[in-house]
């Protein structure tokens, strides 16, 4: 190919292409883009709402009609990060084809930019993930954690759609592609392009790997009780344990249970015969916010007795806490998940002055601006390459962690 004086859009083209194949996690999950950002005035800092599901509870028998109330219910993904990376270029680097110049500025920008973005992603809606299962400190070697991991998502009634997956560090997917490599060989996968991470599809999942996985490393106290007044509301989403396990003790993404309190099928409110899963999502100085909220009666139900009768909230006071692990120790946190489980959402940064050498183009609900000037004292082009994005964890209750 002869030499090809570069413009922007190719640039911008081409840092596209590689952004996608480097967003390992964003492109497993649900991803939109909002073009009302950058172009119809909004701010940094708006707001995207996304909407879920109306929950109802069953009346038996026909003659008494009990009419609910339709309660729309949303999640909202601030559009408040904004990430970029900026490189320097002589004129006479700009003078070459765009595979050369790929290889030695855009592909290092890129790879940087989105392992970060795609990291902290990943690492936030880990902790926004309430289930777990595996035994912290053994990595799984066979599929019983995939399985186990897989009947959560069916008991929060996470659709068997194909839309599954599993995100797991290289380490322990080393040992489990091993102890499983008879069944990573659908011949139907192998004629396929796969993005980058992809290794194969068995347990109801495809299986990526990914070593920007979260490691929750607990505090140095995980024993302890609600406390004999533990706070809890029907619907509130805090509970006090401080008086027995210290507000330094207690991290952020650590998952935990209160004994007594189960767990129960979304719909027919029927007793699963483990116990519900926490998270902590907020630690104050008198309780701990925590992840799902406790919904004690109504369609929201989401915990009970063990023999399905509903619980009364002095039942939370002084029970045992059981976290996952042990003091003071690391434990990479592993995910299996649905699609909708996260989303990431991107949206259009202005064009600024002098848009011929400003671009933003959009592929695969990912959207980047390129901007470019020229500095003429030292015959260089200063180039940034942004995005502006969010995300939240649409249906936590679709994603399990797996401890390693």
């Amino acid at each position: 190919m002869s030499n090809t004086n570069l413009t922007i859009d190719m640039v911008t083209r081409e840092a596209l292409r590689i952004a996608h194949e480097k967003a390992i996690f964003i492109g497993t999950t649900n991803r939109q883009f909002d073009d009302n950002f950058g172009v119809e005035g909004a701010k940094v800092g708006s707001t995207l709402r996304i909407r879920l599901p109306v929950q109802y509870t069953r009346t038996t028998g026909s003659r008494t009609m009990d009419v609910q109330d339709s309660e729309q219910q949303k999640t909202t993904v601030t559009m408040a990060l904004q990430d970029h990376v900026d490189m320097r270029f002589n004129s006479a680097e700009l003078f070459t084809d765009i595979d050369d110049f790929s290889a030695r500025h855009i592909q290092p920008a890129m790879s940087v930019l989105m392992s970060g973005v795609d990291g902290d992603y990943l690492q936030a809606m880990t902790k926004a993930t309430y289930n777990f299962v595996g035994t912290p400190g053994t990595p799984p070697t066979d599929l019983a954690a995939i399985g186990a991991a897989r009947a959560k998502l069916n008991q929060q009634l996470a659709p068997k759609d194909g839309n599954r997956n599993v995100m797991m560090d290289s380490v322990t997917m080393g040992g489990l592609v091993n102890g499983l490599k008879g069944l990573f060989q659908d011949s139907a996968q192998i004629k396929e392009q796969y993005r980058e991470g992809l290794i194969g599809r068995t347990g109801m999942a495809d299986w990526y790997e990914n070593d920007r996985a979260w490691t929750l490393t607990n505090g140095n106290d995980v024993t302890g009780t609600t406390d004999a007044a533990s706070l809890v509301t029907d619907g509130g989403n805090t509970v006090d344990m401080h008086t027995t396990v210290a507000v330094a003790a207690q991290v952020i993404g650590q998952a935990f249970t209160i004994s007594g309190v189960f767990d129960c099928h979304p719909e027919t409110k029927a007793p699963y015969p483990n116990l519900k899963q926490f998270t902590i999502t907020a630690i104050g100085t008198s309780t701990t916010t925590v992840s799902p909220s406790f919904f004690l009666t109504g369609p929201k139900k989401n915990v009970v007795k063990s023999d399905g009768t509903t619980l009364a909230t002095t039942d939370f006071n002084s029970k045992t806490l059981v976290f996952e692990g042990a003091a003071s120790t690391s434990y990479v946190q592993n995910l299996m998940y649905h699609r909708d489980a996260y989303t990431f959402v991107t949206g259009s940064l202005p064009l600024m002055a002098g848009a011929d050498r400003c671009v933003r183009k959009t592929f695969d609900g990912i959207s980047l601006r390129v901007w470019t000037d020229s500095d003429i004292r030292n015959d260089e082009q200063l180039t940034r390459i942004d995005i502006l994005y969010g995300f939240a964890a649409m249906r936590p209750q679709w994603g399990c962690r797996i401890s390693s």
